[in-house]
């Protein structure tokens, strides 16, 4: 990034993959001031917003990747159920030895090695969906072809999408998996079951449902905003013997939320290297 705060690369981006996420991630480099003419995008069916913001800036859609020279990042936004049939195709690009940075859930680092050619610089990331509205938190594993620039240049793209961190060790990145990439499905549920609670102690359902998720989602700003650590916020809120006091004696209790949470962290730990083995 340069000193006025705007994306600059040396060559191109190649884009694989335009839905959600790899949608998101090109507003951002775009309102962040990537040259559309470095980027290319390489995706047969991108959903309409994708679509209409490739053609808003000229963007290069779908070129023969034989005719494609400079590339300086090679970014993997595609699902992993169709990513061997993508890699067999971009792989070819690896030999400009481009960084490669993927976004894919459940692909190792080695299996883009393997298609881009073992002495490539991989970095392997997980985002998670409010990278959609630009509040996402997207954590980096990379492997030591990585240089201190390439990794920057990383940093810099995934921001576009919300906050990064980094781990040295890639076999973090299933509880990593289990944590953020799955955690937004957790405090979903977890609004639907307060407002099912709120139903079942006599409010009207729709009441009950606004009151959840204007309470999970204010909350969450609240936490973020703030910057005050979540344990501190709970004391603040629960008064000795008071309401709030007696709902965490159950949600706190041996058998409480903390033990369902770890187990649920857990199994979807498992999950994430059983897909990736």
């Amino acid at each position: 990034m340069s000193a006025d705060g705007a994306i600059r690369l040396a060559g191109k981006l190649v884009l694989v993959g335009a839905g959600k996420m790899g949608g998101a991630m090109l507003e951002g480099w775009l309102g962040a001031g990537l040259d559309p003419r470095q980027v290319v995008v390489v995706d047969p069916t991108p959903p309409e917003t994708s679509a209409a913001l490739i053609a808003a800036h000229g963007i290069s859609h779908n070129p023969p990747l034989d005719g494609l020279s400079g590339v300086e990042v090679v970014v993997i936004a595609t699902k992993p159920q169709i990513m061997d049939e993508v890699l067999a195709g971009v792989g070819r690009l690896g030999a400009m030895r481009p960084l490669v940075l993927s976004i894919a859930a459940g692909k190792t680092i080695a299996t883009f090695e393997a298609a881009f050619g073992e002495e490539s610089a991989v970095i392997r990331s997980i985002p998670n969906t409010p990278a959609a509205i630009g509040r996402g938190i997207t954590t980096m594993a990379a492997n030591a072809r990585v240089t201190p620039a390439q990794a920057d240049l990383a940093r810099t793209l995934l921001r576009s999408i919300g906050e990064v961190v980094s781990v040295d060790d890639e076999g973090l990145i299933d509880a990593v998996t289990a944590v953020s990439g799955s955690g937004p499905a957790y405090v979903f549920y977890l609004t639907e079951c307060l407002a099912r609670a709120g139903a079942a102690a006599g409010l009207p359902e729709e009441l009950a449902t606004q009151l959840a998720r204007a309470t999970v989602s204010g909350a969450g700003e609240l936490m973020y905003r703030s910057g005050i650590a979540a344990g501190t916020l709970r004391e603040n809120v629960t008064s000795p013997k008071g309401t709030t006091w007696a709902a965490l004696q159950v949600l706190m209790a041996d058998d409480g939320l903390e033990q369902l949470m770890t187990r649920a962290v857990a199994a979807a730990t498992k999950r994430s290297r059983e897909l990736a083995g």
